[in-house]
């Protein structure tokens, strides 16, 4: 930090921000005023710049209509027109009150706004973000170092705040509080050409001068593209402010603008000077012209190249769109180019925070690009449609960065896949409640029946996008980019087409396809998306420590008395349209029946409207076979499936718990029922078939029938690695009868086996892989490559305890015997009393089940722990019904967010743990309160531990032991998201203790737990909390100045390449 020169007012603060903090830019501009700050200290260190939208937005309308009132308006007076401007840039002043920063420990009574440019638009919420994060602390440290201190003055009253935004206690006022001025500014990587601030760039006239540019790009330059996608304007604009940087040419050619503005010229920028058709057109640099400095070309293209970089590993050049990398990624990249050169799979553990995305995506696009003879197609996998939009988004940032460097050649095609309920445009389809009802009101309005008789009966309704979208034909393209959801929809709705058969239509021909695992794993959908992939291609399923779980999930099926109601409702309707069919078109059914004698394959492709789901399991060698004679004709088939509900219905009747294989099941049906195995195994092609002859397009109201037709199908074609256990109810509620019949998968490799058979490489990562030698056995494959990484860090951001006992020395545990212990609950309480008071911001809880969180919360009201733990900290509790769920979580935010504080109690297991990030202030600390063991009285746990005993030879203890830990791992890895952020860990439990149970804890969190902080009572644990926050309220060095290195430049990684570097991983 370095004090300017005083003004006559005020004193004036600079503080320096790194260029490489914003998004490595080395063209933008930092504005800042803050007048008059009144500090509330806390004991916590800010960490979030608040934003006041709703006053921000009515501020901007009123601005707007100014804009409209002012352009719209007829020849005034000139003095008329100057207050109409006085009034814009009052407003424009206004615009600037309402971020404030530090909601935690700061009151500001003067709140002006942040202005950062960098090229482009600043993605997501930069309030949000780490750069704030940094401009906070260091804005608090210098207030405080200029003396500035705590007053318990009331906000001012035109800033309506809420009331837990209120300071937590009374304070003594401080009569230092000066007045004084702070303004931002920049350091980048190339000291020696960024000038000194000159008097041009003060806070409010550069502001405005930024602003009244805008202002003219758009009324005199180019419209047809924004502000800050304009180049020539961007540069201009930033300019004056860093006068040395020198770094464009703007070529001017002189021709006039058509229409009204004819006096302006236009201002071309060639961004290279081979490539013509990348420049931008815009009139409005020639009005500032004269305060352009001149400089070559290169310096700009110099600066820019600076803050990226471009390596070798072996053979590839890896482009990597940051200024340095991680010792961990490089070596991530390693690895997996030694998958990728060896075609085979991969199992790779990546600390959380570590940019394992990015280091992925980097290393297979440059793969290809280094390869072009041998083209390579990425499949990448998520597990929720929010991770696939931050893929997209690291890979558009990345390949802007390629594109740049290599020119057009470079251009790939990118883009997301979702079903119809995230991508569909039409209003009347995308307003059904579920993803099952909008996929029914998709096939009402785009089957080939009623696209054919809406040919004949215009009042039939269609999907005007779908049919643009058919009319369009080939050149119903998407042109090379990367595409998210977001993006897909709004080039759907420009074009007219619609985005989700568009998009369906595009995978082929795709260079990097981003689904959900259902696509690849569950043979239903998998046979209809994925079929047509290439062997050549890379398929990665990221966050992947539960992968075994979900290949299990997508071949098991359970049946209850409501779905078999259903199903018989199913079959009445089937039956009524065959006898309806008979009647006026018997030749559909007779053509249905010529088909089914030649196999299924024979039936052609059909339209991309009419593929309903895809056979659960079937190999093409079997569908080429004859349907069997006794399910051909629609109305036997009806028949055997009515056979086959009752069968279940009476199975459903059983007093007792009943266990059996699917020989012994298919031989009861094949005695009781007479239907054999062969007839089992084509009931659900037959039931597709059968629903197209018949033209049913409500879908979704065949579901129950389609669920028995699952179940026939997957008994009748596997011998082993299931089970079918019967359950007249659950063994948790005895009292309440709820039979049902379930079909458990056991071996995970079932569902994953036809991906590792068909794809040349197929990598494995996440966070929480450990122990990595149990992912092989359960999934049945051999990795060319396994490896777990560790976390370089310049400090020791994360703090893991385990804590065996409260402070009355005795044990916690959430062991069965010992959890309705009310000693137990106490200590838990007390625990949590303890960290409200000491730990800032957001803490998050996670207990083994929702029974037990609803015990220990109605516990700890009764005992007044809740109290004591609201006076400190709002409380938010995570429930089973996903809308309260998501209204708890933002209301949580918004506690953090303003300053109250919050704690989160969630489940292991649930939604929050799996998908819910808790970085900065959202989670300083979170305590696991017990070992997420699974209920281990459950039939279809034991069932499992039974088949990995007998097949894979993997012990119960070890299973369920893995199991748990990795689901702990998971819900406190939730906590820390970058190597900037820090959090505390607490295992809330006497188990923890044991080594055999610790030492399945992913290498990243065992390198952080010490000794000393083992055996922990809760006295213990609040001391080391306290020491811990002390320790990171320092100032962070990411640069590894304290000894650590934890960044690697280009020129550290070429002197490794070349043997003269350290290795330092």
């Amino acid at each position: 930090m370095e004090e300017g020169e005083g003004s006559s007012e005020m004193e004036v603060t600079n503080i320096d921000i790194a260029a490489e903090s914003l998004d490595s830019s080395a063209v933008f501009h930092v504005v800042i005023d803050i007048l008059g700050f009144i500090l509330f200290m806390h004991q916590q260190i800010p960490s979030v710049l608040q934003d006041m939208t709703k006053e921000f937005d009515e501020l901007r309308t009123e601005f707007e209509e100014l804009e409209v009132e002012l352009a719209n308006s007829e020849v005034k007076s000139i003095s008329t027109r100057r207050k109409q401007a006085a009034r814009k840039r009052e407003k424009l002043r206004m615009l600037r009150k309402f971020l404030w920063l530090g909601p935690s420990p700061l009151r500001p009574l003067h709140v002006y706004e942040l202005s950062f440019s960098h090229g482009r638009t600043v993605s997501g919420d930069f309030c949000r973000s780490k750069v704030a994060e940094t401009l906070s602390r260091k804005a608090i440290r210098t207030m405080i170092s200029r003396g500035v201190g705590s007053d318990s003055c009331a906000a001012p009253s035109y800033i309506s705040l809420p009331l837990h935004f209120l300071p937590k206690r009374g304070l003594r006022q401080n009569r230092k509080t000066v007045p004084f001025r702070l303004r931002f500014r920049c350091r980048t990587r190339v000291p020696e050409r960024i000038a000194q601030p000159s008097d041009f760039a003060s806070s409010v006239g550069l502001l405005d001068y930024i602003k009244g540019f805008n202002l003219l790009h758009h009324a005199v330059g180019n419209p047809s593209f924004g502000f800050l996608s304009c180049s020539t304007c961007l540069i201009l604009t930033c300019c004056p402010v860093f006068r040395t940087i020198h770094a464009m040419r703007c070529q001017i050619s002189l021709s006039p603008k058509e229409g009204k503005n004819e006096k302006f010229k236009k201002g071309r920028l060639i961004r290279s000077p081979n490539d013509a058709a990348s420049s931008v057109n815009c009139y409005s640099p020639l009005l500032l012209s004269p305060a352009i400095p001149s400089a070559s070309s290169s310096s700009l293209l110099l600066a820019l190249a600076a803050v990226k970089m471009k390596f070798q590993i072996e053979d590839v050049t890896v482009y990597f769109p940051y200024d340095n990398i991680y010792p961990e990624q490089y070596s991530y990249m390693v690895e997996l180019k030694r998958a990728l050169d060896a075609k085979g799979h991969c199992l790779l553990e990546m600390p959380t925070g570590t940019g394992k995305t990015i280091a992925l995506l980097s290393l297979i696009t440059s793969y290809v690009l280094s390869k072009p003879s041998n083209p390579v197609k990425l499949l990448y996998c998520t597990r929720t449609v929010h991770e696939m939009e931050k893929t997209l988004a690291e890979l558009r940032f990345l390949h802007n960065y390629q594109v740049k460097h290599l020119g057009p050649s470079a251009r790939i095609l990118a883009l997301g896949l979702s079903s119809r309920k995230n991508l569909c445009v039409n209003p009347s389809v995308i307003s059904a409640e579920n993803r099952d009802s909008v996929d029914a009101a998709c096939r009402k309005l785009t089957a080939s029946w009623v696209r054919a008789m809406a040919v004949e009966n215009p009042n039939i309704p269609t999907c005007e996008f779908f049919e643009n979208y058919e009319k369009a034909a080939s050149d119903a393209v998407l042109p090379p980019g990367v595409y998210t959801l977001q993006d897909l929809r709004a080039f759907g709705k420009e074009k007219g087409w619609c985005p989700y058969f568009l998009a369906r239509h595009m995978v082929q021909f795709a260079n990097v396809v981003v689904y959900s695992y259902q696509y690849l794993l569950d043979p239903k959908v998998a046979g209809i998306i994925s079929k047509e992939m290439q062997r050549e291609s890379v398929v990665v399923f990221d966050e992947a420590h539960n992968i075994d779980n979900v290949c299990i999930e997508a071949l098991s099926v359970s049946v209850r008395m409501q779905t078999l109601e259903g199903a018989t409702r199913n079959l009445n309707r089937m039956s009524q349209e065959i006898e309806r069919l008979k009647a006026t078109d018997a030749g559909r059914l007779r053509a249905e029946y010529n088909r089914l004698v030649e196999g299924l394959a024979q039936r052609g492709n059909l339209p991309i409207t009419d593929t309903w789901f895809s056979n659960p399991t079937l190999p093409e060698d079997i569908l080429k076979e004859a349907v069997p004679g006794n399910i051909r004709r629609a109305e036997h088939f009806v028949s055997v499936l009515r056979r086959l509900v009752q069968y279940f219905k009476g199975r459903l009747q059983t007093e007792n718990v009943e266990k059996e294989g699917p020989v012994t099941f298919v031989a009861s049906i094949n005695a009781q029922v007479g239907i054999d195995q062969k007839m089992l195994k084509f009931c659900y092609d037959r039931l597709h078939s059968l629903m197209l002859t018949l033209e049913i397009t409500d879908t979704d109201e065949f579901l129950h029938i389609q669920a028995i037709c699952d179940l026939a199908t997957l008994v009748g074609t596997y011998t082993r690695g299931f089970s079918i256990i019967i359950e007249p109810f659950d063994e948790r509620m005895p009292h309440i009868p709820d039979p049902v019949l379930q079909l458990c998968c056991h071996d995970a490799s079932l569902a994953i086996k036809p991906v590792f058979e068909r794809f040349q490489s197929v990598v494995i990562t996440s966070g929480t892989l450990s122990p990595i030698d149990l992912y092989p056995r359960l999934l049945n494959f051999n990795p060319v490559v396994s490896r777990s990484f560790t976390m370089s860090l310049t400090r020791d951001c994360i703090c893991p305890m385990v804590l065996t006992r409260g402070s009355d020395q005795l044990p916690v545990s959430t062991k069965y015997d010992l959890r309705s212990d009310p000693g137990v609950e106490k200590n838990y309480g007390k625990l949590l009393v303890e960290m409200v008071s000491v730990v800032p911001d957001g803490i998050v809880c996670f207990f083994v089940s929702y029974s037990y969180m609803d015990g220990i919360v109605n516990s700890w009201h009764e005992s007044g722990i809740l109290k004591e733990i609201m006076q400190h900290k709002l409380v938010f509790i995570e429930t089973q019904d996903v809308v309260e769920t998501t209204l708890a979580l933002d209301n949580y935010r918004r506690a953090c967010d303003c300053g109250r504080g919050a704690v989160f109690f969630s489940v292991a297991r649930g939604k929050v743990a799996e998908g819910i990030d808790f970085d900065r202030h959202y989670g300083r600390l979170v305590i696991m309160f017990g070992v997420p063991f699974q209920y281990t009285l459950s039939r279809i746990l034991l069932a499992r531990l039974e088949y990995l005993r007998e097949t894979f030879q993997i012990r119960e203890g070890d299973f369920l032991t893995f199991d748990a830990l990795r689901q702990a791992a998971q819900c406190v890895g939730r906590v820390i998201r970058s190597k900037a952020d820090y959090g505390m860990m607490i295992f809330a439990d006497k188990r923890y203790s044991r080594h055999d149970k610790r030492s399945k804890l992913p290498g990243w969190i065992l390198s952080h737990l010490r000794d000393a902080h083992l055996n922990l009572s809760t006295d213990m644990a609040v001391h080391i909390a306290r020491e811990f926050l002390r320790r990171m309220a320092q100032p962070y060095d990411k640069t590894g100045a304290m000894g650590k290195k934890t960044l690697l430049s280009q020129e550290e990684l070429e002197k490794m390449a070349n043997g003269a570097g350290e290795m330092l991983f």
